[in-house]
């Protein structure tokens, strides 16, 4: 009964946030008279493949921006950051509220692994600062591809008895190793590194299924694109052409991916994860070879 009552609170709040974050979003586009209905289907079928992606574990800012540079929908490099991080906090907010409707994770897990990613977030602009973002690639890349190389192995050296449907939480020292890790990808995310591929990974390599990550990470996400999304509004650092087909695409976008998750068996995840996490990596090393102009 105590952790439906967490959980309970926990969903309250994420629909407290987005209800404060739609008002802001409203008065904020009231008060400039910003028409965010133009190019509105442009925006809606970005919206739908990016959260759709988003929602796999892909990650969205890599394929949204791509997306932009087609379709020119922004034209404004400097507000592309505001831009991804306003239309995208709505659908990443439905997908937290999803999963942890429908996936059973222990609160305890479930808040200490938010927390300490927000906080790793919160403080990682001042510890990277100095950091080479190229190298901090080349060594994330690296270590995904690794890992997945050494689940895959494990799946096909024990296929069918490595991962538990009936453990829904880290404990002890492992809950400690967690909380220290998702610190870590917190810091790692203000370099404008994700969040997803890392913690699919590590819960599947501490034995349990993948399908706990989704709420752990999404609710990280929820948190820091709320925080980050109300200073660009009020910075007025975002473009809001197509922005309503963006946030109604990415939702619907969202609602597509969970129903395939949900519906997917175990075996069939854990190979997704694995190529989800190796096209993480390869793409990670890639951007780190490539010289910036």
């Amino acid at each position: 009964m105590n952790e439906n009552i967490i959980l309970h609170v926990i969903q309250a709040t994420l629909v407290i946030a987005m209800l404060a974050i739609i008002i802001e979003l409203f008065l904020h586009i009231r008060h400039k008279k910003i028409d965010i209905f133009k190019r509105f289907f442009t925006g809606f079928w970005i919206g739908l493949i990016t959260d759709m992606l988003d929602t796999l574990g892909i990650g969205s800012f890599a394929t949204t921006t791509t997306l932009f540079k087609i379709t020119k929908l922004n034209d404004d490099d400097s507000k592309l950051p505001g831009t991804m991080n306003t239309a995208h906090v709505i659908p990443v907010m439905v997908q937290a509220l999803c999963f942890i409707l429908v996936v059973k994770v222990e609160p305890l897990t479930l808040v200490l692994m938010a927390a300490a990613s927000f906080f790793g977030a919160l403080y990682g602009t001042r510890i990277t600062k100095n950091w080479n973002e190229k190298l901090v690639q080349l060594i994330l890349g690296s270590l995904l591809i690794v890992a997945a190389l050494i689940m895959l192995y494990r799946m096909l050296t024990n296929p069918g008895n490595n991962l538990s449907n009936s453990i829904h939480g880290l404990h002890g020292i492992w809950l400690i190793v967690g909380v220290i890790f998702n610190f870590i990808i917190g810091i790692l995310m203000t370099m404008g590194l994700g969040n997803y591929a890392p913690e699919l990974i590590f819960f599947s390599l501490m034995g349990l299924s993948p399908t706990i990550a989704m709420p752990v990470m999404m609710l990280d996400a929820a948190m820091i694109m709320t925080a980050s999304s109300t200073q660009f509004i009020k910075a007025d650092r975002v473009n809001w052409t197509g922005y309503a087909g963006l946030v109604l695409g990415g939702i619907i976008g969202v609602l597509i991916a969970v129903r395939f998750l949900t519906s997917i068996d175990l075996n069939t995840l854990k190979t997704l994860v694995v190529g989800i996490v190796i096209f993480t990596g390869i793409m990670l090393i890639r951007s780190s070879l490539i010289k910036k102009i």
